[in-house]
């Protein structure tokens, strides 16, 4: 059974992204206590991954991921239900969850550049992401900004991995704002970017990655690859911390 309508399927087609209202209040409020929950475990070698950035509030979490296998909520929620029925819908056939990761972007953390998501995630074509808001994404906090109908193809990158400077300055980009609980999907190729958390509050949201099934369960491989790659990288040598495969984060790090 499709869990959503031909307008919102025609939409995310056109336009490469959907806001989505899925969850109850009770609903929001658990998933909440989750994120809470992973935020609060210590950094573990081998096991999830942290990541912090070092902000005027001092040293903070920007990022976590590798999650579901440590929280049973969580893989639940990801792996089951309406989002994957969802990702299904939109991918066209049956989804899989890929990767998943929490984004906190706490007092004065910082953004990311523009980008397209299929640069970063190795081994597949078909591929969906989501946010599930957490709090309010709002302007002042940072929230995501999107282009309409540019998710036909990569586009041309700089040395960052991120989507040139010329094209990006030849796009009209829109702010979504996202009440804390709405989800926002959105296609691997479709632009998108956020600027830092210039509020006095907190901008978590959860993003989970699917893939088409057929091209495989590739989830485990997707995290051997990236911990592979950071073993062998020396680090970014613009300052910046390295959270993903491309270069799109614009935290500093913490020294």
């Amino acid at each position: 059974m499709n869990q959503l309508t031909q307008s919102e399927t025609d939409h995310f087609q056109q336009t490469g992204w959907l806001l989505t209202d899925i969850f109850s209040e009770s609903n929001i409020a658990e998933i909440k206590t989750w994120v809470a929950d992973v935020a609060s475990w210590p950094d573990t070698p081998g096991q999830w991954l942290h990541y912090r950035e070092l902000t005027a509030e001092g040293p903070q979490l920007c990022r976590s991921e590798n999650l579901i296998p440590y929280h049973e909520g969580l893989r639940s929620l990801l792996t089951a239900g309406p989002m994957l029925a969802i990702a299904s819908d939109l991918l066209g056939q049956q989804a899989v969850l890929y990767k998943e990761k929490i984004n906190y972007k706490l007092v004065g953390g910082a953004g990311y550049a523009p980008h397209q998501d299929a640069p970063a995630y190795p081994f597949i074509d078909s591929h969906v992401s989501c946010m599930i808001a957490i709090d309010d994404s709002t302007i002042d906090n940072g929230c995501l900004e999107v282009v309409d109908a540019q998710h036909a193809s990569v586009l041309p990158m700089n040395d960052a991995g991120c989507i040139a400077e010329a094209v990006v300055a030849s796009m009209h980009w829109n702010s979504v704002d996202v009440p804390a609980g709405g989800v926002l999907w959105f296609h691997s190729k479709t632009p998108h970017r956020s600027g830092p958390n210039h509020s006095a509050n907190p901008r978590r949201a959860l993003y989970p990655t699917y893939n088409a099934l057929s091209e495989g369960d590739l989830r485990d491989a997707y995290y051997r690859e990236k911990l592979a790659r950071f073993a062998q990288s020396e680090g970014r040598e613009d300052g910046l911390v390295q959270v993903s495969l491309i270069n799109d984060f614009q935290g500093r790090p913490v020294v």
